[in-house]
């Protein structure tokens, strides 16, 4: 059984590329489903203006909202997206002419043919509809704009439609919040992932993957280096119950958490190569138990395990992969108190050895002396 997009223990968080949260936690929101993608008549005309890395930044300033289809003429959902980009251009640019009125214009750029200026907008799904708007640039942010992705229906009545509020919004358009088929775009970096998913005792597989059910994913642009903080199993534990742990045997917890703090990281000379980095876990199960008197009682569980990575070139998108297997064996580790009389036993063991040495230095020393007296007496006669 696979178990998609969990959410509601998991918390993600954007990050820089020093590792520290760039704001507060992300939460997706009520995206819409896309029932609609395009239109079914093809049209030979092109209504949206090709846009290059060249004059990208002239289109930019010069309208106030430039919206944007960053597309690959290879995907599938692209292609079906075009025919009503197109339309929807058209329309917009007979309700709002781009040489006397300005407002508004719809681009587009081909990812294929502008490679340079689909990695300045970090694009890696395809179609991407961007929206930017005339003096929201940040040019000390790693020197693009702030911008917001489209998410709403892609035919041409929703387009058009959402073309129009942006249009009727453009004076309150940094405080309107209120439509949910746009939210910040990424813009560099990438996230945190902190939580837990529960699993079962057997085989499995814990996966991180891009995935849509309405974009195609530029493999070449996506990479899955990652920092791992803490990947443990079971419950974590106390500070107090690790230290009973710990006196109980001085070497359990040693491989409690083997990958924390590793690093795995694919260079950018790399990126092209479409690399997936995979962990391999063999997963022990331990139990301490505790007797005290005669009442036996299991103290804690814990799980430890090896683990073994490594770096694949794939065809297919990038992905940080946890492959997990529990073993069939179980490690038992059990506290036997002594009785007090075998205490004392131990004591006066240890109190009869201490005589016995004493007693037999006192001889050696005392024939040692006797024996040298008697040479001293031959020498005098």
């Amino acid at each position: 059984m696979n178990r998609l997009n969990i959410t509601k223990t998991i918390r993600k968080f954007s990050i820089d590329p020093n590792l520290v949260s760039t704001g507060s936690e992300f939460h997706s929101g009520p995206i819409p489903v896309i029932n609609k993608h395009g239109d079914d008549i093809e049209e030979d005309s092109e209504g949206s203006d090709s846009l290059t890395l060249e004059n990208f930044e002239k289109y930019s300033h010069r309208y106030s909202i430039l919206v944007v289809n960053f597309f690959a003429p290879w995907c599938y959902w692209s292609n079906r997206l075009k025919p009503s980009w197109e339309r929807a251009a058209k329309i917009m640019k007979e309700r709002y002419d781009p040489e006397m009125d300005g407002r508004i214009l719809l681009g587009k750029v081909d990812c294929t043919q502008e490679p340079g200026l689909c990695r300045r907008h970090h694009i890696q799904g395809y179609p991407s509809i961007r929206i930017f708007r005339k003096g929201n640039d940040v040019k000390e942010s790693y020197g693009h704009h702030e911008h917001e992705s489209y998410y709403g229906e892609r035919d041409t009545d929703s387009l058009v439609a959402a073309m129009e509020a942006f249009v009727a919004a453009m004076p309150r358009a940094l405080e309107d919040k209120s439509n949910h088929s746009k939210r910040p775009a990424p813009l560099t970096s990438g996230c945190r992932i902190e939580g837990f998913v529960r699993v079962k005792k057997v085989p499995g597989n814990l996966v991180f993957s891009a995935h849509s059910g309405a974009h195609s994913f530029d493999p070449s642009q996506i990479n899955v280096s990652h920092v791992v903080s803490q990947f443990s199993f079971g419950k974590k534990l106390s500070t107090r119950m690790m230290s009973e742990v710990k006196r109980l045997t001085p070497y359990l917890g040693a491989s409690h958490d083997r990958l924390m703090g590793q690093s795995y990281i694919t260079h950018h000379d790399h990126a092209h190569d479409n690399v997936t980095i995979e962990h391999y876990l063999q997963v022990v199960k331990t139990e301490i138990v505790s007797r005290r008197s005669s009442q036996e009682y299991k103290l804690l569980e814990e799980y430890e395990y090896t683990a073994h990575s490594s770096l694949v070139h794939s065809l297919y998108i990038p992905v940080a992969k946890f492959h997990f297997e529990p073993s069939p064996m179980q490690v038992l580790v059990t506290e036997v108190p002594k009785s007090f009389s075998h205490f004392i036993t131990n004591i006066c063991a240890i109190i009869g050895g201490v005589f016995t040495v004493a007693g037999i230095l006192d001889s050696i020393f005392h024939n040692t002396v006797r024996l040298v007296k008697k040479v001293e007496l031959g020498k005098q006669f």
